[in-house]
């Protein structure tokens, strides 16, 4: 069994496009992705610096379109489609593409849309997110509430991304306890909180009018790891997660039971010098 697994927003490094391109048709690709985001993905994804691709409405559709390129690829380097697909925050407009709920055009042009909408709802309060790995899961959920901060983000089991004023997450960081890490972002807002709410309704305006299909493989929700099975609810949940906490890809369940942890791996079809190493994260699991 084959499941892959879309990256979010902070998981771009400058240059991280480049490899992509020496593979037979990608540029042509991005330009296609180019047009429908209304982002130039070449350019920064290949040239421009960590500032520049922090930037919301540069990050989001080169993730996007990263994740689809990558998919894409294993596909084509494994014979066969993956079984099933989850996306992490901005990651589910991959994933529904790949699950053909929407097509790629529209995954970016819907891409391209949150991203400047969230941009602009970021814009309005200088916002963002920490990850805070380790402690007591109560008592960093109870140290969040003190400090007027909102979990965004249940990545793992040991891991939970704060979200909210700047200045509240810098206290964050000054109080933590013994055994616990708050690492800040690289995003420009506090995702996935009552920030965002002015995205919202942006981006239901713009899926309004969108031709979509029931997912053709197992698709999990990042909502709360549950399989989708309509078209319709899927685009629902990508419009209402933009300022609703996220579960994480770790809530996602695949049906089939795995002996133990070692069952599962991180798994590059045909390993060779010319596979590039981001994008998305593929689990051949075995039960």
């Amino acid at each position: 069994m084959i499941v892959v697994a879309c990256p979010g927003q902070g998981s771009q490094t400058p240059g991280f496009l480049a490899p992509w391109l020496e593979l037979e048709g990608v540029a042509e690709q991005l330009a296609a992705y180019s047009d429908a985001a209304e982002v130039d993905l070449i350019a920064h994804g290949t040239e421009s610096d960590a500032d520049t691709i922090r930037d919301t409405r540069v990050a989001q559709p080169l993730i996007v379109a990263a994740s689809l390129i990558a998919s894409q690829q294993l596909t084509l380097r494994a014979g066969r489609r993956s079984d099933g697909i989850a996306g992490h925050s901005v990651g589910e407009l991959a994933a529904l593409a790949r699950a053909d709920v929407i097509s790629d055009s529209e995954a970016m042009r819907l891409v391209g849309i949150r991203g400047r909408a969230m941009a602009d709802a970021a814009a309005q309060t200088p916002t963002g997110m920490s990850a805070v790995i380790g402690g007591d899961p109560d008592e960093v959920l109870s140290l969040l509430a003190e400090v007027d901060l909102t979990p965004a983000n249940f990545n793992v089991a040991g891991q939970v991304v704060a979200a909210g004023a700047l200045s509240d997450l810098a206290q964050l960081a000054e109080c933590a306890p013994r055994g616990v890490r708050v690492m800040p972002l690289q995003v420009a807002g506090a995702f996935h909180t009552a920030h965002m709410a002015p995205a919202v309704e942006t981006l239901r305006s713009a899926v309004a009018d969108v031709e979509l299909d029931d997912p053709s493989i197992t698709l999990w929700s990042n909502r709360d790891g549950a399989a989708v099975t309509d078209g319709q609810d899927a685009l629902n949940r990508i419009v209402t997660q933009i300022s609703s906490p996220c579960a994480g890809i770790s809530a996602c369940s695949p049906s089939p039971r795995r002996e133990s942890p070692a069952s599962s791996s991180l798994h590059r079809p045909a390993p060779s010098s010319d596979w590039p190493s981001a994008g998305c994260a593929a689990f051949r699991m075995w039960q």
